[in-house]
This record gives structure tokens, sequence and C-alpha cells, in this order.
């Protein structure tokens, strides 16, 4: 799984998991803290989140295009450097008045704009390494490897957000809507280490950050190869992916939104014995460790190596039996953000079970091309949205349970195991899509638009996320029935067109 890949992928992929971290770390809460802070309702608060997500993945159009003027990594170190003056805007507690307001959305957009100069860039350079012949073959694995780094740094974020302000509050006497922002400033902490490694090991990558001085006559170079034809044939075939891939990113990122909500006001507060077991997030990584080393043992060439792939799921196994052991009796509060460390955790866990069903229909010829995986993901996150709908049979509508949470008559049936498992199958949609889509614009894209079509991806994740709202809009008097079956159908929709466009994306992959 992890031979035969350039050494700049595992430095770039390490930088991009700090940034994530920080970010994940903020997103995670920051729902929530738009009502506690500021008192916005939920639809308002939607509006804000899915704005600011629209901007995140927006603006990589903006930094592509940059990028492909003045180089790739110039633009990456600039965006760290802009997202961290964002981050540290927002880490500052100015209370919930309108120059806060003023402030949170100054530190937005700086946010956004850093993203928009790092996020793209970053990735277009990951697939200039496997230009090389030599690594040509292992592209959409690449991207699967690096895909799950950022998700590594993803599946810490929930857990450090929770227990951050859970110290600021109970060590240090802050309010809860104070605290949020000591979870802000974790992002600042985390950028610094992006940093610090980017520059670290730069040597690994330094020749795919696009220094237009002295790749000129190469870039010159490689877009004669393509004919106008082509070149109109592949923006083409990319523009339809990127269309599709609105209304996946407009469904998944509900995790943050409507996902959340439901968390927060239908899933049960507090877990016992056994059951508080997923929610450790230790518990999770000694899962992630048993799932490397049972395949391990299986890939492994050497005996030392399988030696120590034994030793380590002897470790993860004898963690999870004393832990087990311990739950006995044990509760844990359940808070609504801490769901979000299901999705990265599923990332990391399914990443190599993803990458070995692949290789294997590979070696028979028979692994399908990116666009035919992009549409089973959106077949996929249909079905996630299905299981919600049987999650919800017999709740309040939201406004009703909102009134009943106020006059103290709550209950909360849902068993945490529904969103629990709504992750899984996304996550399966996810790495259907998302690692693949990107492997997809970095072999179709020309030469000389590498970074305006990488950022063009973004935008179409940036005109789903705009759409995340939403799922904030339809959240109060609807049924939750009507609530997800309208996710459900917008991607079962997307993977029909997909399928009638098949053809002609085949044709360019």
């Amino acid at each position: 799984m992890f031979e035969n890949q350039p050494k700049g992928l595992y430095a770039l992929a390490l930088a991009n998991t700090g940034e994530r971290f920080g970010y994940y770390t903020m997103l995670a809460v920051f729902a929530l803290f738009l009502g506690e802070n500021f008192g916005l309702s939920e639809s308002v608060s939607g509006i804000i989140y899915g704005a600011f997500l629209g901007m995140v993945y927006f603006l990589p159009l903006v930094g592509g295009i940059m990028a492909d003027k003045f180089g790739f990594g110039r633009m990456v170190t600039i965006g760290i450097i802009i997202m961290f003056f964002g981050y540290l805007l927002l880490a500052v507690p100015l209370g919930g008045g309108a120059f806060a307001m003023v402030a949170m959305l100054a530190a937005l957009l700086l946010i956004s704009f850093g993203t928009g100069l790092f996020k793209g860039n970053l990735q277009v350079m990951v697939g200039n390494l496997y230009d090389d012949p030599q690594y040509a073959s292992q592209r959409d694995s690449g991207f699967s490897l690096f895909y799950m780094a950022i998700n590594i740094g993803a599946l810490f974020a929930p857990t450090m957000a929770v227990e951050i302000m859970k110290y600021a509050e109970n060590s240090l006497g802050y309010s809860h809507a104070d605290s949020y922002h000591f979870a802000f400033a974790v992002a600042c902490a985390s950028l610094i280490l992006s940093i610090a490694i980017y520059y670290a090991f730069r040597s690994t990558f330094r020749h795919v950050e696009g220094d237009k001085k002295k790749d000129a006559s190469a870039a010159a170079a490689a877009t004669e190869e393509l004919s106008p034809e082509e070149t109109k044939q592949r923006i083409t075939a990319l523009i339809l992916v990127f269309a599709v891939v609105i209304f996946f990113w407009m469904a998944f990122h509900q995790n943050g939104l409507s996902l959340t909500y439901f968390a927060n006001q239908f899933t049960q507060k507090t877990a016992t014995g056994v059951d508080t077991m997923p929610f450790s997030v230790w518990n999770l990584v000694a899962v992630i460790f048993l799932v490397y080393g049972l395949f391990s043992v299986f890939q492994s060439k050497t005996s030392k190596g399988r030696g120590i792939a034994c030793l380590v799921i002897g470790a993860a196994v004898g963690f999870l039996y004393v832990k087990f052991s311990q739950s006995a009796g044990s509760r844990v509060d359940i808070s609504a953000p801490i769901f979000q460390q299901f999705n990265p955790f599923y990332v990391v866990a399914l990443t190599p079970v993803s990458m070995a069903i692949f290789g294997a229909l590979a070696a028979r010829g028979k692994e399908p091309k990116a666009p035919r995986k992009i549409a089973y993901g959106m077949i996929v996150a249909a079905v996630a949205f299905c299981l919600m709908v049987v999650a919800s049979q017999g709740l309040l509508t939201p406004n009703e349970q909102k009134a009943a949470i106020e006059a103290g008559t709550a209950s909360y049936p849902a068993s945490p195991y529904w969103l629990i498992s709504v992750y899984l199958v996304l996550t399966f949609g996810e790495l259907l899509l998302s690692p693949m889509g990107i492997s997809f614009v970095s072999k179709v894209a020309p030469p000389k638009y590498k970074g305006m079509m990488m950022g063009g991806w973004f935008v179409a994740t940036a005109i789903g996320n705009l759409l995340v709202s939403v799922g904030g809009i339809l959240w109060g008097g609807l049924s939750l029935t009507v609530v997800w079956l309208v996710f459900a159908a917008l991607c079962l929709l997307s993977a029909l067109f997909m399928f009638a466009m098949m053809k002609r994306l085949e044709k360019v992959a």
C-alpha cells in the first residue's frame, strides 16, 4: 500500500494533516458557537455556516489561477500565513456584540482566502509528483493515501474541540460561550506545525512547486501535447463531473449542520457500559492499528514485517480488551460535535480496504474508472440519507422538539448508533468520490490549466457547501422524513445523470 510512492507525498500529506486538524477542530463547534455566542437561530447559523464553507471551497479557483502564474509553492506558503491570522482573530473572545460579529466575519474571510491559496495548490503539487512515469500507475492509490492523512487530522479534531472547551470551563473558569475560542486557538497552533513540516521536508517535493521562471519552457512543451479539440473534451468532461459533485457535497456536509442538529436535539445524551467504547478516540485509534496490522500480515514481504504486524495486532487487541473490561458501569456524556470524529475514523480505517478492493479489481482488469466510482458514490450517499429516514420515524419535528426542550419535557429517543451507521455509509460514498475525483482532475486537466481546473473542483464543492444551508432552512416545521428525502433524492438524480454521461466521461479518463 505504501510502496512505490514518491517521498514528497508523505511530506505534503503531513503538512495538510496539520492544517486540516485545525480546520476541523474549528468546524466541529462552529455552528453551535454561532447560536451560543451570538444567539442566532439554526436557519441563520446555517446560512453563515454554508456561506463560509462556500468561500473556503470557491476561493481555490482564485488560488489556482494565481498559482498558474506565480507558482504553487509560493501560494501555499502565503495561504498558511493568511489562515493563521484568521484563526488568531477568531480565537480572541470579544463577546457577542456587533464588533464581535464583524471581527468573526473578518476572520472567516481571512481563513477562506488563505485556504483558497493553500488547499487546491497543495493537491496540484501532489498530482504533479505522479507526472513522473515511475509513479504514474500509483496516482489513484497516492491520492487515497493523501486523503487518509487529511482525515487523521480530522479524526482527533472533535475530541480536541470538546476537551479543550471542558478544560477552559472547568479548570480556567471561562463561560461556555467563551470556551469556544480555545478550540479556535488550536487551529493557530496546528498551522505552525503545518508550515514547519512543509519547510523541513521541502527538498522531497521542491521540483513540483511550479516556479514559473524555471519551469516556463517545460510548461510550454507540455501544453503543445494537446490539440484544442482534446483540451475542449477534457475541460467539458471535468465540468460535467463538477456539476454532479455539487450535490454530493451539499448532502455530505450536512454532518456539520442538520446531522449535528439531529445529534444535539434528538440523540441520547449519555452512553453507559460497552456503549461508551465508540466515543473514545483512543479506542478508534486502536481499531485503526488493528486494521492496518491485519493488512500488513498479508501484504508484508518479510517475516520481520509480519512479526511486527502481529505485535501491533496483539497490542491493539489487548488495549481494546482492557477498555472493554473497564467499560462495565462506566458512563460518558455525548456531545453533538463528537459524532464528527466517526467520518475521519472510517476514512482512515477503510482506506486500505478500499485500496485492496480496487487493487484486486485492477489486477483482473476490472477496476471501474474514476467517473463510474463517482456515480457509485452518489448512490451510496442516497442510501445513507434513506437510513436517516428510518432513524427518524416517530420523532417530532425540529420545532416541536425544540419547544419540548425549552419546556423541560423533551426526551432524546434516537440511538447514537444511527448516526454512527450513517457516517459509515456516507464514508463509503466519500471514498468512492472524493479522492477519485481529485485524482481524475489531476490526470485529465490540460497542463496549462492545472491550477484552474483543480480550483474548479473546489468551486463545485463551494457551490455544494453554499447549498448546505438548505439543511438549516428545512430544519424547523417539516417532518424529518421530508428533510432527509430531499438529500437522498438529489444524490440519486445526480447519479443517474452521471451514468447518462458515462461514455463521454470515460473517453478521457
